[in-house]
């Protein structure tokens, strides 16, 4: 794939790498593990690690000299395999962690940053295999490194599986309990995506090819540099200004991603357009929403504001490529976001606003670390809200709580690297534990009964 690029463009991607964070955030490549099934544990594990091993042989070693050649940053590489709990059903055993270390295993072999797929899909029901892959996450996240999870308990098809989402919240209350950082690498679903290249809600959907490249492209500090030339325009101006921004990141995305696809031989899947920030000053989520003119983010006006931003970024996104998918939108994790985490500090952003502010933007409350005495039932009833934004308005929302061991409310828990540190934010101490253990599922909306 070809693309024309005047002098004045380069210049201009060169500033966005050289001084505003401009970098693509992931390739992940997706694998499917459907054919490594066998009733022997061992012989499933030694297949699966074979196949990673095999597909993804070459994976990291592609992306370094992409990111050399071009001078485009790639910040992870990363792969995503089918649900382990698909892959994993006929196997005579109760528990799924010799899956999870070999997953581990093989992930390291090939040099990667991630690796998603330890996951679940239950939005309308249990499998025995699901059960059996749920109750094994304490011991899979907390004993490896760098393994990640997903459940998705709700769909705005099938309403909220609240049986999942009760057992949801015990099993992040005991894996906290051995390792919050086990809660950094597990998010729970609405409506869960099959081709999201972001972890830690990877996977390798069955819809999907026998292996694809899918493109996380990432831009906060890009967009912020732009809207410091709107100042006092009005929100038309606004808008175009992001969705112009956002094109040119998707065109340096789709460009990683056509040449990836095209060294690998794996066909080239979707640009996922998410604004994924970090904990860096300048590359915030947040900042951007202040300099539309909020005091401070979390104030009246922020979700309109993220509305405005998500939108903008999705319209700048088509326009570039044909293959958007994944997420795209904005993502506001509170650990990995600087403005976000002043925020928090200041008081003007609490969990209430979060939620609302998941109405119209990417995912959901992520990254969020709760009061280390919080009830499974609290994590439960939290999950429940969001799910139930998910279903409603037919989007994909998610949790990733980390109930923070021995803190309490101002206190603050450092996870290292990209997902930086958070504060810890306060929750209702009014229980909903009745409410959660009614169970069953909650039914779709009407709007779901679209034939």
């Amino acid at each position: 794939m070809s693309y024309l690029l005047n002098s004045n463009e380069i210049l201009q991607t060169i500033q966005m790498i050289d001084q505003q964070h401009l970098d693509v955030r992931t390739v992940t490549m997706g694998i499917n593990l459907l054919d490594c099934a066998n009733n022997d544990i061992n012989v499933c594990c030694n297949n699966i690690y074979d196949k990673i091993c095999r597909k993804a042989e070459h994976l990291v070693e592609t992306a370094c000299n992409i990111e050399r050649e071009f001078g485009i940053p790639i910040v992870n590489k990363r792969v995503s395999v089918t649900p382990i709990s698909l892959v994993a059903a006929s196997c005579k055993t109760d528990d799924y962690t010799p899956l999870a270390l070999t997953l581990d295993k093989a992930a390291k072999e090939v040099g990667i940053n991630f690796i998603g797929g330890f996951s679940a899909l239950c939005h309308k029901g249990f499998t025995e295999s699901d059960v059996k892959l749920i109750n094994s996450i304490p011991r899979a996240l907390t004993e490896t490194d760098i393994v990640c999870s997903s459940i998705n308990v709700a769909s705005t098809r099938a309403g909220i599986n609240m049986d999942a989402v009760a057992l949801m919240g015990k099993i992040i209350r005991q894996t906290a309990d051995i390792d919050p950082m086990g809660c950094a690498k597990l998010v729970v679903f609405s409506n869960a995506v099959e081709d999201n290249p972001f972890m830690a809600g990877a996977f390798h959907g069955v819809g999907e090819p026998e292996c694809v490249i899918n493109v996380g492209v990432s831009g906060p500090g890009v967009v912020a540099h732009a809207l410091k030339e709107c100042k006092g325009k009005p929100f038309d101006d606004v808008a175009e200004t992001i969705k112009k921004t956002a094109f040119k990141i998707t065109r340096m995305g789709e460009l990683v991603a056509q040449e990836a696809s095209k060294r690998l031989g794996v066909p080239f899947g979707v640009v996922d357009l998410s604004l994924a920030p970090t904990p860096a000053v300048g590359d915030s989520v947040a900042e951007i929403l202040e300099i539309m003119g909020l005091e401070k983010c979390g104030t009246h006006g922020t979700t309109a504001a993220l509305a405005l931003l998500n939108d903008a970024v999705k319209k700048g996104g088509v326009m570039a490529s044909s293959h958007v998918g994944g997420l795209s939108g904005a993502f506001i994790p509170v650990s990995e976001d600087a403005g976000m985490i002043s925020a928090v500090e200041s008081g003007s952003l609490c969990i209430e606003k979060l939620e609302a502010m998941t109405c119209v933007c990417s995912v959901g409350l992520d990254m969020i670390a709760v009061p280390g005495d919080t009830k499974a039932e609290t994590i439960s009833a939290i999950i429940a809200d969001e799910a139930a934004i998910g279903m409603v308005n037919n989007k994909t929302t998610a949790v990733r709580l980390i109930p923070a061991k021995g803190k309490k409310v101002g206190d603050k828990i450092d996870f290292g690297g990209l997902l930086g540190s958070a504060p810890v934010i306060s929750l209702h101490e009014e229980s909903p534990a009745e409410f959660v253990a009614r169970g069953g599922r909650i039914p779709a909306p009407l709007h779901s009964l679209k034939n």
